[in-house]
């Protein structure tokens, strides 16, 4: 059964609210050294080389090695939607040497894999938010479907003919799968077949091949192809439009109320860091995104850079860990 609209209406409100809010942060300080850093740090990253989180700890590594005085080097230990970095880091020693670049999707995984392992973000200490991208709707350039409402009167008629529309995204659970289906919901629950993939750039061939009718994704991933006129987007789910495409008009703008989703990707360590490590890795993290490069090279790929207090990525962690999980638990999301 579907959520009454405003639920979904609700849900999104929470979401759009927890990238400005804050939330308080516990981090204790047996471990708490004054020479922090004293020797190499290692960013561990749960994808392979060349995707949007990948890209968010490399583009920072240079500034932060000049602020921290230290090197600072990736550690790539892709699997199981990056939860086995997360557990490489909630085993590590609290000492600050040892961090995850971690992003949004671990906020859902735990909802889709309830089985012993799955790290639960919210036990992770938040140091900062990295950067944060919207998602995009996309259908391929070849399609006859120009705008949201054609998209949704296609949907509709697929429906009612009994078939529904194929869309594809970077898995089970991923965000991009999770928003379709509150989308669904929100259109009052038309027939829609996900197909999953093991990550984007699988999705992104089919759908260019016309072989799906859309996909959501961050917008650094949809950009080049949009660059390139292989996809067409619909909309961005970001509350303003995405600077890279001021063209792309926000959901809001095309009539779906209360649907803005944030993308993010954030630095967090092992629990209980000290918040004295938490305070100058957060400063460090700060003034690497106010370098102008670092903002310029997140910007020109259609992301947005982050920033903040540690506790605004604490308040992004677990608003969308209680959003999505209702979401999951509502449309019955399961891994396989």
């Amino acid at each position: 059964m579907n959520p009454h609209p405003s639920t979904a209406r609700r849900r999104l409100a929470l979401l759009g609210a927890a990238a400005l809010g804050l939330a308080a942060v516990k981090a204790p300080t047996a471990w708490a050294q004054t020479a922090w850093p004293a020797g190499p740090l290692t960013l561990v990253v749960g994808f392979p080389p060349g995707g949007q989180t990948d890209f968010a700890g490399r583009v920072l590594l240079a500034s932060l090695q000049g602020t921290l005085g230290q090197p600072v080097v990736i550690d790539n230990r892709a699997g199981v939607n990056g939860n086995l970095a997360a557990i490489d880091v909630m085993r590590a020693r609290p000492d600050g040497y040892r961090l995850l670049v971690g992003n949004g999707s671990m906020t859902i995984a735990a909802h889709v894999n309830p089985v012993p392992g799955i790290v639960d973000p919210r036990q992770l200490t938040p140091i900062g938010v990295m950067l944060q991208s919207a998602l995009v709707l996309a259908v391929p350039a070849s399609s006859p479907i120009r705008t949201y409402a054609q998209f949704v009167e296609h949907v509709k008629a697929q429906s009612g003919r009994g078939t529904g529309i194929d869309y594809g995204t970077g898995g089970i659970g991923s965000l991009p799968h999770v928003t379709m289906e509150l989308l669904r919901e929100r259109l009052g629950g038309p027939r829609m077949n996900h197909v999953p993939y093991r990550g984007s750039s699988p999705v992104i061939t089919d759908l260019i091949a016309g072989r799906l009718v859309a996909t959501f994704d961050a917008t650094s991933v949809i950009a080049p192809f949009i660059r390139s006129g292989q996809l067409r987007p619909l909309l961005v789910t970001s509350d303003r439009r995405v600077p890279a495409f001021p063209d792309v008009p926000t959901a809001a703008e095309v009539g779906l109320r209360d649907f803005t989703i944030v993308s993010f990707i954030g630095l967090y360590g092992p629990p209980g860091l000290p918040a004295d490590i938490v305070s100058r890795a957060n400063a460090a993290l700060n003034t690497a995104l106010a370098d102008a490069t670092v903002r310029a090279r997140i910007l020109e790929r259609g992301d947005e850079p982050g920033g903040g207090p540690a506790e605004q990525l604490a308040a992004l962690t677990t608003t969308h860990h209680r959003v999505w999980g209702e979401v999951v638990r509502v449309n019955n999301i399961r891994a396989e």
